[in-house]
């Protein structure tokens, strides 16, 4: 007896390319490609808070846990303001290439 089912899905052509494309580069079948996706998504749906004030428990919780919750409202700007400015800046740096 079958311990699995099988099923259909659709898929636009592009996604459908890009799967078939990932499977091939991981050497697996679309079928563990999809169980896997599946999988990744359960785990993110379980972990993920399911109310504002759960999220906002989590954020403080982490913040105290990282000795940052004794941070005032400039400080915590500040460090807002400099990850932004350097995702900012990571983002804009092309590839550097060699030229010889």
């Amino acid at each position: 007896m079958r311990s699995t089912k099988t099923i259909s899905i659709s898929l636009p052509p592009e996604q459908l390319k890009a799967a078939e494309r990932l499977a091939k580069k991981q050497s697996r079948t679309m079928s563990e490609l999809m169980r896997e996706a599946f999988r990744c998504y359960q785990r993110q749906e379980e972990t993920k808070p399911a109310t504002f004030g759960e999220a906002l428990a989590l954020l403080r919780a982490e913040a105290q846990a990282k000795g940052l919750s004794k941070l005032t409202k400039r400080e915590i700007d500040s460090v807002i303001a400099e990850t932004r400015r350097e995702m900012a800046g990571t983002a804009k740096k092309p590839a550097s290439r060699s030229h010889r």
